[in-house]
C-alpha cells in the first residue's frame, strides 16, 4: 500500500515518494549565483554595445534611438536549470500608430498603421499604401544591422548570428563557451513597437485578476500600453495582411504580475512569509521542456508560455497566499498540473489577457498534438512525474574483471530483478503500448544473457584450476 502525506485541503493528498520528489527537483531548479553573475556580465555587455552600435549605425537612423525592456523568464525569476536564455525587446521610436485586428485570429494578430502619412525615417519600412508599418521589413533590418554589429565588433569572440525563422520575431545569437563546449547562451534580440492609446477592443476585458491583485492593480495594468512585435501566424496559406501583421505582447506586464505576485503586498518580503508561486512554475516548466525533449516532433507546438498561461489562470483563481505557503508545494504544483492536463484534455487555453483566443486551437496548436500531449500528461500522473527525476548515469556496458569471479548466491538469479522498472516501460509515444511490451521483454532477454556469460566464465575459470 502507498504511503500518503496529506499537505493541504481534504482531497489534496499526495504519496510520500510524490510529495519527496517535487521538493527535491524544486530544489535543484534553482540558478547559482556564479552562474548568473558571469551570464549577465556577458550579456550586459552585449546589449550595451550593441546599443551604441545602434546610435552611431548611419545606415538606418531609424534604429539610433531605442529603448531596451527585458522581458522573459530570466527577469521574471522563473529560468530553471541554467540562466542561459535572455528575451531583450528594442523598442523603437515611431510616430502614433493605429491598431487592425485580424479577425481570424481572434485578438492576437493585427497590422500597424501610421495616423497620418509621415516623412519621418519610419516611411522606409511602410508598404505600398504608405501608412501600413511592414513587419518583414522591419525584421529583415533588425537582423541585418546584428549581423554588422558581431562582424564588427564580436567576430572569433564566441558569438554567431542564427538564421533567420519566418515565424520567430527574434533576432537570436548563440555564445559558445570556449572553456566550456557544452554550455552555450542565447540571446534574442526583438525589435518592438508601442501602442500607447489603450488597449485593443478584443483584449478590453482585461485580466481576470480582481480577486488575486486587486481592482486597483487592475485599473493601472490597462492604462498600460501594448506593444507588437513582429510575429506573423502559423500556416501555409496566408494572406497579404497576415505575412505583414504584428503579434501583440503583454511580456512587460507579466513581468509586472511576477514580482509583485501576492493576494498581500507583504507576500515574499521576507522569508517569514515566503510563496511557493514561482517554484511551481518552474517545476510545471522543467516537466513541458522534459517532454518536449522525449518527444520533439510530437510535441513541437508546445512551449513554456501555455504553461505561463495556465499559471496565470490558476494564480487568478487560487488567490489566498496561505494556499501557496512553501509547505504547500507538492499540493500546489499538481493542483497546476492539474489544471494544465484539463486544458489539454478540453483543447481550452484561453489567452490571458485576450481571453477569446485560444491557444489549444489549430493551426497553430493541431489536434494530433494536442491529443499527444494529452496522453503524455496521463502517462506523467499514472506514473508518477518521472519525467521530474534526474537522470542518473548509464550503467557501464564491460563488466569490471573482479565481477567475473562468480559467487555461488549470484548464480541464482532474483525473480524480482527479472522484473524491469516501470520507468523504464515509457515509450516514446504513449498512444501505443505495444512497442513498449517488446521493450520489456528485449530487457529481460538481455538481463539473462549477461548472466549466462557471467556463469560459463566462472564454470570456465574453475576448470582451468
Amino acid at each position: 500500500m502507498i504511503n500518503v502525506v496529506s499537505v493541504g485541503t481534504p482531497g489534496d493528498d499526495v504519496s510520500q515518494e510524490l510529495d519527496r520528489l517535487i521538493k527535491l527537483r524544486g530544489r535543484d531548479l534553482r540558478l547559482r549565483k556564479v552562474d548568473q553573475q558571469n551570464a549577465v556580465k556577458i550579456v550586459n555587455h552585449l546589449i550595451e554595445s550593441l546599443l551604441d552600435f545602434l546610435k552611431n549605425n548611419e545606415d538606418q537612423p531609424l534604429f539610433r534611438d531605442v529603448s531596451v525592456l527585458t522581458s522573459g523568464s530570466y527577469y521574471e525569476m522563473v529560468k530553471i536549470n541554467k540562466p542561459n536564455e535572455f528575451d531583450i525587446m528594442l523598442k523603437l521610436k515611431v510616430p502614433r500608430l493605429e491598431m487592425a485586428e485580424l479577425e481570424e485570429y481572434q485578438g492576437v494578430f493585427y497590422n500597424l498603421k501610421l495616423l497620418k502619412y509621415t516623412r519621418e525615417e519610419i516611411k522606409h519600412f511602410l508598404l505600398e499604401d504608405e501608412r501600413t508599418v511592414s513587419a518583414t521589413k522591419i525584421k529583415a533590418e533588425m537582423h541585418r544591422l546584428v549581423r554588422k554589429f558581431i562582424s564588427s565588433h564580436f567576430k572569433g569572440k564566441g558569438w554567431v548570428v542564427c538564421r533567420k525563422l519566418v515565424n520567430s520575431p527574434a533576432v537570436t545569437l548563440e555564445f559558445n563557451n570556449k572553456e566550456k563546449e557544452d554550455d552555450v547562451m542565447s540571446v534574442d534580440i526583438v525589435p518592438t513597437l508601442e501602442v500607447p492609446q489603450g488597449w485593443p477592443q478584443a483584449a478590453r476585458a482585461g485580466p481576470n485578476i480582481n480577486n488575486w491583485l486587486g481592482k486597483k492593480c487592475r485599473r493601472q495594468i490597462v492604462s498600460k500600453a501594448v506593444y507588437f512585435v513582429p510575429k506573423r501566424p502559423k500556416g501555409r496559406t496566408l494572406t497579404d495582411n497576415a505575412k505583414e501583421s504584428w503579434r501583440i505582447s503583454f511580456s512587460h506586464i507579466e513581468k509586472e504580475m511576477m514580482q509583485y505576485h501576492g493576494n498581500k503586498k507583504t507576500c515574499c518580503e521576507s522569508s517569514s512569509n515566503k510563496c511557493c508561486r514561482k517554484r511551481c512554475l518552474q517545476l510545471l516548466k522543467c516537466l513541458i521542456e522534459g517532454l518536449k525533449q522525449r518527444y520533439p516532433k510530437e510535441l513541437e507546438p508546445l512551449c513554456s508560455y501555455h504553461g505561463k498561461t495556465a499559471f496565470l489562470h490558476v494564480l487568478s483563481d487560487r488567490v489566498t497566499d496561505s494556499l501557496w505557503s512553501p509547505s504547500q508545494l507538492s499540493v500546489s504544483f499538481m493542483n497546476l498540473f492539474g489544471y494544465f492536463e484539463r486544458r489539454a484534455l478540453d483543447g481550452s487555453l484561453p489567452h490571458f489577457f485576450v481571453c477569446h483566443h485560444n491557444l489549444f486551437s489549430p493551426p497553430a496548436f493541431p489536434k494530433r498534438a494536442l491529443t499527444f500531449l494529452t496522453n503524455a500528461l496521463k502517462e506523467q500522473r499514472d506514473l508518477g512525474l518521472p519525467v521530474l527525476k534526474m537522470p542518473s548515469p548509464s550503467a557501464a556496458l564491460v563488466p569490471d574483471p573482479d565481477a567475473l569471479v562468480p559467487d555461488p548466491d549470484a548464480l541464482v538469479p532474483d525473480p524480482d530483478a527479472l522484473v524491469p522498472d516501470p520507468d523504464a516501460l515509457i515509450h516514446p509515444n504513449p498512444i501505443n503500448d505495444t512497442d513498449s511490451i517488446v521493450a520489456a521483454r528485449s530487457y529481460v532477454l538481455v538481463y539473462i544473457g549477461l548472466l549466462v556469460v557471467i556463469v560459463c566464465v566462472g564454470i570456465g575459470c574453475a576448470f582451468q584450476n
